[in-house]
Formats: structure tokens, sequence, C-alpha cells
């Protein structure tokens, strides 16, 4: 709880993820036990809304971005030769922010029921008609959402600012740049989505008219402001994925990555025009044939650098020295599975056909293979390929391949019948369907599938739980083959990262030094004492106090007619007292400490 070392906030965001990951798995399974059979009466009505609302809710904000940040804050400062991120507190309060957000969401469980208007939260439905669960959503993702921008801007300023001398920006590992683009998108993304939950916020607590059509307001506008934000979500996503995969896959083909420029360039390019195609999710709404014509033909432009990544990952291992690891099986899945996911991507681009496509099973199908295809696969990938330098044990492999064939396959066997079933005509988010619609074989394949992905999850908890227990303990370069800065320090790294900020000459720096005859990273500095940032409890306490201010709102919004007052009064206590814990640390003397120069040099001695 006072920890500012960014590679113990990397273990609480992949233990926070990890757990809603488990959550969010649970609900879809819920879901799919419902649909495995016609006129089932598992999961009807609002109950089924409410667990498919938080199934995406929670897949998307609450697992794959959190996870997403602990492979960001495990392995960037490690890979640019930082000691720590630009903003150790700031890095902490965002974690307290997105693990406490997620935390409200999932207690509207209890009291009275969950969100039950989808993902997206479109109105009217979401502010006019449903009770108090949207109050639950509006502010658990405003808590979580205010997390992920300070990540975002933590990194953004970490990688333009404290590399290692000789690290240029073109000879940065390809997940920095990722990174780097992923946490740009963050900055421009989240604004308007925090910008329309305070918009719902007062619609529903204040009873403002920003989306109530009756007295003016406009539902569509709405749509706008989610997808401006939902559409370069999805790169957020999955662009920290191709960063991974270009790591483990130039790894284990001991090859440096090929087209390394063009892999830059496309990441780029890919984060400009994410912000040009969000109107492809509302092609049927009625914007026109020119608005819709542009964005159909931006949203296809975007397939071009996916398609560059795509070719290089391919030539990397054309030639290369694979090792088949449980991390690059991961990795090789990813990229048939990706390419399925933009093919049917493309397709939903054109908009006759996506006013057939739309709101149907080959939707779901299209984005399960991007999100759970792409964003899933690479972060395992990371996870199999990083636990060593986390944790300093190596997990089973074995047990990896397991996890990973029951997860592969269990992935194919869910999603590729739900394409056939959504051109068959059977719609989204409905909760049951009739016998002899002939969709029972799809659903029935869909459902068994994701026990098999179920299957995989245990064995890779049990993995989890072994190894720590009597693991093989893994050395600095763990694989043996290491690439980059990460591999060239202990596992798991000291506590400074770093004994003597090292000097890069090249891409792959830590191969460059190996294949010189160097066993270490030439340092760049004497060594000397090391300063740290203090360990504080205060980054916890400020969530805490707007995690009470955000139930004080919710109490206000759940009383008919006017806004409750004592709902009011709590929401302005813990405001006040976030306010208060912000000035007590802005006055505290506080210049952190000093690790000695003996203490590290027999922490080195330890680590050899």
């Amino acid at each position: 709880m006072t920890t500012v070392d960014h590679k113990k906030i990397a273990i609480l965001y992949l233990f926070g993820g990890g757990l809603f990951f488990l959550i969010g798995g649970i609900e879809a399974l819920l879901i799919r036990i419902q649909l495995a059979v016609p006129n089932n009466h598992f999961l009807v009505g609002s109950e089924y809304n409410q667990v498919m609302t938080m199934h995406g809710t929670t897949m998307i904000f609450l697992a794959a971005m959190p996870l997403i940040f602990a492979m960001m804050n495990a392995v960037i400062p490690l890979q640019i030769g930082a000691r720590d991120v630009a903003f150790p507190f700031v890095n902490a309060l965002g974690f307290w922010l997105f693990f406490l957000g997620g935390i409200v969401l999932n207690t509207s469980w209890f009291f009275g029921g969950a969100p039950a208007g989808g993902w997206t939260a479109y109105t009217p439905l979401a502010t006019e008609y449903l009770g108090s669960g949207m109050d639950f959503y509006i502010l658990g993702l405003q808590l979580s959402g205010a997390g992920t921008l300070m990540g975002a801007i933590n990194f953004l300023v970490t990688i333009i600012n404290m590399r290692a001398p000789g690290m240029t920006f073109m000879r940065m590992p390809l997940f920095c740049w990722t990174s780097l683009v992923t946490s740009a998108l963050i900055l421009f993304a989240f604004p308007p989505l925090t910008v329309g939950l305070f918009f719902e916020f007062f619609d529903h607590i204040f009873h403002a008219n920003f989306f109530n059509t009756a007295n003016g307001g406009n539902g569509i506008i709405w749509e706008h402001i989610f997808w401006i934000f939902g559409h370069p979500e999805v790169y957020i996503l999955v662009l920290p994925a191709f960063g991974i995969i270009s790591e483990v896959v130039a790894t284990f083909s001991k090859k440096r990555l090929f087209g390394y420029s063009s892999m830059v360039f496309a990441t780029v390019l890919i984060g400009f025009l994410s912000f040009m195609v969000w109107v492809h999710h509302m092609f049927t709404v009625g914007l026109g044939p020119v608005a819709n014509a542009v964005f159909a033909i931006a949203t296809m432009t975007i397939a071009v650098p996916t398609g560059i990544k795509i070719f290089n990952w391919l030539f990397t291992m054309w030639g290369g020295q694979i090792h088949f690891t449980t991390a690059n099986l991961f990795a090789i899945g990813f990229i048939p599975t990706f390419v399925m996911g933009g093919v049917t991507g493309v397709m939903l681009a054109v908009p006759p056909a996506d006013a057939q496509y739309h709101d149907s099973y080959f939707v779901v199908a299209h984005f399960h293979y991007v999100i759970l295809g792409g964003v899933v696969f690479g972060l395992l990938a990371g996870v199999f390929y990083w636990w060593p330098k986390m944790f300093g044990r190596m997990l089973n492999e074995t047990l990896g391949k397991i996890t990973f064939w029951f997860f592969f396959l269990g992935f194919h066997l869910t999603f590729f019948p739900q394409h056939f079933l959504g051109l068959m005509g059977m719609p989204r988010r409905y909760f049951t369907y009739l016998p002899g619609e002939h969709f029972e074989l799809g659903n029935m394949l869909s459902s068994i599938g994701a026990f098999g992905m179920a299957v995989g999850v245990i064995v890779l908890l049990i993995n989890i739980v072994v190894t720590t227990a009597k693991g093989k303990r893994a050395k600095g370069d763990a694989w043996g083959i290491g690439r980059t800065l990460e591999w060239s320090i202990a596992s798991p790294a000291p506590e400074y990262n770093f004994a003597q900020t090292p000097l890069v000459k090249g891409i792959d720096a830590f191969w460059k030094e190996k294949m010189a005859g160097n066993k270490k990273m030439t340092p760049a500095e004497p060594l000397g004492d090391v300063h740290m940032p203090s360990p504080t409890v205060i980054p916890f306490l400020m969530s805490l106090s707007l995690t009470l201010a955000s139930f004080g709102f919710i109490f206000a919004a759940n009383q008919a007619g006017k806004p409750h007052t004592g709902g009011l009064i709590t929401a302005a206590i813990g405001i006040g007292l976030m306010l208060l814990l912000m000035l007590i640390h802005s006055i505290k003397d506080d210049h952190g400490f000093h690790i000695h120069k003996e203490e590290i040099m027999r922490i080195e001695k330890e680590a050899e």
C-alpha cells in the first residue's frame, strides 16, 4: 500500500488486472451457459443484461488496460536504462485509482443490481430507463479512467526524458515505441470519455438534459463522444500487444526484428489514423453517404500499417533459429488469429455490408478475434516472457504449453462459429433464441470452446502457484538469448534497477555487447550512491477519499426527485479529504533516500 517502486506497482497491476480478468471470464462463462441451448432460463432478462454489460466493461477497462500497464511498468524503465518512472508517486496513485474504481463498479452487484445498459452505455437507455447500476458504471469508470490517464502521462514523460545515454528514439525497443504511441493515444482519447461520463453523470444525478431527447438533448452525441474514445481504445489495447509480439518473436528467432524503421513508422501511423475511424461504429445511424464513405476509406487504410507489421514478424522468423517456448507459441498463434480479426474488420468497414453485419454475432466474432485473439494472446506472451524478470523464477514450460493449446483451440472453437451465427441472422445482446433457427450447433460449439479456454486459465493459475513455491530460479538473462537492456541485470531486478546507467551503442543494446564479448553493459557513469523515492501511503489514501466521494454521489443519485443532501455531503467530505492529502504531500519535505555504493556492490555480487 505504500510502494512507489515501478516493479512492485507492475505486480499490483498484474494481480489486480488478473483478478478482474477472472471475474470477467466467469461472467463470459455464465453468458455461454445461457446461450448453449435454445429457450434456456439460466440467466434471463435484466440478469443477462447485467452480466453481459459487466463482462464487456470489466474486460476492456479493468482487465486488458491494467494488464498492459503491468507490462509497461515492469519493463519500460528497464528497457530504456532508467531507475524508475518519471513520477513514482503518480504511478502509485494511478494504480490505486484504477483498482478502487473497479471495486466501485463491482459493488453494484450488492446495491440494487449491476449496470445493464451494455458496455457502451448508450443513451437514453442508460440514463433514463435503467436503475442505479449506471451510477456505479459512471463513477467507477471516472476513477479508473483518471488512473489510466495519469499512467499515460507518466510513461510519455519517462520514455521521452529518461532514456539512457546513447538510446536515441530509433534505438528504442519496439515495445517502448508502441507504449509511447499508446500513451499519446490515451492522452487524447480518454478526455472525451471523461467529458461524456460527466455529461451522463449530470443527466443522472442533477437531471440535466445533455442526452435527453425529450428536452432537447441529443443521444447521438453520446455515440460520437464514446466512439471517439472507443476506437482509439482498440489501438491503445492492441499496440502494446504488437510491441510484446515484436520483442518475443525477435528474441526467440535469435534475429534482429526485420524492418525496424518501418515498424516504428507503422506504429506512429496507426496511432494517427486511429482517431479518423470512429464513425465505422455508427454506419447505421444515418449520417449520410459522404460521412460513411470518408470513414470507410480511413478504416480500410489503417489495415495497411497493420499489414506491414504482420509481414515484418513473418520475415523476422524467416531463417531464424526459432525456439518454441510458451511465450513464442502465443506470439506465433497471435499472427494468424489477429489477421482473421483484421480481415473481418475490413469487411465491416464497407457501409452497405455493415448494414447487414451490424449488431449481429458476426461483429461479436470480429472484436473478440481482435481483443482476445490479439490483446490477450499478446499479454499472455508477455507474461510468460517477462515473468522470470518480474519474479525471479521461470514458469513451467510443460504447463505453459498445455495452457496455450487449451486457450488457442478453445478460443477458435468459441468465436469462429460466431461468424456464421451472425451471417445466419443471430443478433447480439439477446439472451435466448428459438429452436429450429439453425443456431443450436454454433452456440453449443461456442460454449464448449469457452470452457476450453477456462481450462487453459486454470492450468496457468496452477503453474503460477507451483512455480512460485518451487520453480526454477531465473538468471539475469533468463532465456540466454536476451537482446534488450532488461536482460542485462539480475532477475528479479534490484530496487535501483541499474547499479550504473548503461551506455547504449545500438539497437538490441545488450545483444550488441554480448556479440562484442562483454558479459555486462558498458557503464555510462562511475559507481556511486543511488537516490530513490520514498514509499508513501498518501496515493492509497487519496484514492480511498475519491472512492468515498463516488459512493456519496451514487447515494445522492439513488434518491427520487432532487439529489440527496446526505450523499452530496459525503461526496464533499471525500473530495475535501483528497485535497487535504494533496496539500500534505506538497508541503512534506521528502527528498527520498540513498542506497549507498557499498550496499549496491554487495547486492550486485550476490546477484552474480
